[in-house]
């Protein structure tokens, strides 16, 4: 009598994403695309040394204390490696606490620059620290004449943080910035302080879809304004819910994006498959989720599955990911293994075409 093998056991991510309010849901929905299409085409080539490569996916609603939780709840399930989050500061939750329990942790798409207290040789990262895309997006606003700039802004330690590159950046070069309190003023009085200080810039460092699209729409019809370029920094008018919330209102609002442009043929094929399972175009952070997957099978094939394995391995990861060669340093500033290679230009919805996005910059 022949009798069938038991199936070869899982391994285990955990996959921290941003699901319900008050998170970013739909970066959170990219993000998650992006992970489970990676996860698939790994097992659709046999997985990690044939067996399967299986996704426990955990909820953070952007709040670093469920998201600290779920890191210790999936270090007690066994997984791996944790991976994924959007939101910074509760990127920063999940890494101190995998740093904690010696969990592996490749992050995803959050961006402040200091994830960890303390250097760690348990947390990578793959999107850019904010100094230096925030930076870049300063060094654009000065090429295209802006010196007075205005930032309405919200408290977070993420736009504080934002709020400092700008102006620092602006300040070498004879610029200033502005801030204006998103949340004590009306858009209407925020409009009013614009015309006032006669900036030539508005950028929103502020939530999404309140009160960044009323903002917008307040500047957008102020005739005194008619001449204030908004932009977008964080990333807003990458997400079909802000062309949908603003029509043509949001369109010609520069925003930091982390693709190349053109992609390459991996990214290619990355695009049309998530761009299937999406049912609309793919978000830069569906691409930072698939090169997730696709950094972290690539070390569990090589290195295997032991946790002091896989933290041992980042800085040998050599992988070809669908935004180019993915490889890891240590950057100044940062405390983890960054990818410092990822792409950065700064893009925006063109105003004849609102579902085409424009090159405004190229680091």
């Amino acid at each position: 009598m022949i009798t069938q093998g038991r199936p070869a056991a899982p391994v285990r991510i955990g996959a921290l994403v941003p699901l319900t309010r008050p998170g970013w849901v739909e970066a959170g929905r990219h993000l998650l695309a992006g992970l489970e299409q990676a996860a698939h085409e790994v097992n659709e080539a046999g997985g990690i040394d044939g067996r399967p490569l299986e996704l426990s996916v955990r909820d953070t609603a952007a709040d670093p204390l469920r998201a600290a939780a779920a890191v210790a709840e999936l270090d007690r399930l066994g997984v791996a490696a944790v991976a994924g989050e959007y939101h910074s500061v509760v990127a920063r939750a999940a890494a101190a606490r995998a740093d904690a329990l010696r969990l592996p942790y490749l992050c995803s798409s959050a961006v402040l620059d200091a994830l960890t207290e303390q250097p760690t040789r348990w947390v990578a990262r793959l999107s850019p620290p904010q100094s230096h895309g925030w930076r870049v997006y300063a060094d654009f606003l000065l090429g295209a004449g802006h010196s007075r700039v205005a930032v309405a802004t919200e408290p977070s330690v993420y736009w504080a943080m934002g709020t400092r590159i700008l102006r620092d950046r602006l300040a070498a070069r004879g610029g200033t910035v502005l801030e204006l309190d998103a949340r004590a003023l009306t858009p209407e009085a925020l409009c009013d302080r614009l015309a006032e200080q006669r900036a030539t810039a508005l950028l929103l460092l502020a939530g999404f879809p309140e009160p960044a699209v009323s903002i917008v729409r307040s500047v957008r019809r102020d005739l005194r304004l008619a001449e204030v370029m908004i932009g977008a920094p964080a990333g807003q008018p990458e997400f079909a819910a802000w062309a949908g919330l603003l029509g043509g209102d949001g369109t010609a609002v520069p925003f930091l994006r982390y693709l190349p442009e053109p992609l390459g043929p991996l990214g290619a094929r990355a695009e049309a498959a998530l761009r299937e399972k999406l049912g609309a175009p793919p978000s830069f952070v569906a691409f930072e989720g698939h090169d997730t997957i696709t950094v972290l099978a690539e070390v569990l094939r090589t290195h295997g599955t032991d946790r002091a394995d896989i933290a041992a391995a980042w800085p040998h990861v050599a992988v070809e990911g669908t935004r180019g060669r993915i490889r890891f340093s240590r950057t100044p500033g940062t405390g983890v293994w960054q990818w410092d290679g990822a792409p950065v230009r700064i893009v925006d919805r063109d105003p004849a075409e609102p579902d085409r996005f424009r090159t405004r910059h190229a680091d």
